[in-house]
């Protein structure tokens, strides 16, 4: 089974769906994280962030790699762990350069589609329903205030031990900007897929989005 979760930046979509994938015991594709690492591979190489050509050999040269430690998914490249380098504000603020790249999005769609297999699968990201995996047996679209998404991911940063300057105004400016570089970018720009299911999580508890999209999921495995 194929469960596709796609929406914005910091929307939610990582967060529950590691949860989800917990209880139901599917294996857990965090697509964001891969370009992410794509962004820490051309910055650690010193790389124009739209010098597509290099990157992609840079990429070759280093590898990524997602393993699951303790419970967490950790991310792998070079064989270092950059599991908290790629929240950092630089990397958030260059992501979006590096994920337009045409060929960067072949190689890490066929990366994400390897990895999805012949198994239950969660898979959270900004194209998933309409392009890795159109065929997924639930999609969800999931969106939320600009504002308090910024708020979301101010606390994540403090929680996870990342120093950053920021205040919410600029880092809701930031999303705002990101939001608009996705939705417009050529190719897989962020878009709900037709067949998915839209969940705006501004008012909602993690537990609230949790259990509305298991309870899709559910509903979707009586028809199997």
């Amino acid at each position: 089974m194929q469960v596709a979760i796609d929406g914005p930046a910091s929307a939610g979509k990582s967060t529950v769906a590691k949860i989800i994938a917990k209880k139901l015991s599917f294996v857990y594709i965090d697509t964001g994280a891969m370009y992410r690492a794509c962004t820490v591979i051309a910055r650690n190489h010193k790389l124009d962030y739209g010098d597509e050509e290099n990157i992609l050999k840079a990429i070759d040269k280093d590898g990524i790699e997602l393993k699951s430690e303790n419970g967490e998914q950790k991310v792998y490249s070079a064989g270092e762990d950059i599991s908290l380098e790629i929240r950092t504000p630089e990397i958030s603020a260059n992501v979006s350069q590096v994920s337009a790249l045409p060929k960067v999005r072949e190689k890490m769609t066929s990366l994400q589609r390897q990895m999805a297999g012949k198994t239950n699968v969660i898979m959270d990201g900004r194209d998933i329903g309409t392009t890795v995996l159109p065929d997924a047996d639930v999609k969800i679209f999931l969106v939320a205030s600009a504002r308090s998404r910024a708020e979301r991911r101010l606390l994540d940063l403090k929680q996870r031990g990342i120093k950053s300057d920021q205040t919410v105004d600029q880092i809701e400016a930031d999303i705002a900007a990101r939001d608009y570089k996705d939705s417009h970018r050529k190719v897989s720009p962020l878009k709900k897929a037709v067949d998915a299911t839209e969940v705006d999580t501004t008012e909602m508890s993690i537990d609230q989005v949790v259990d509305c999209i298991l309870e899709k999921i559910q509903e979707k495995q009586k028809k199997f």
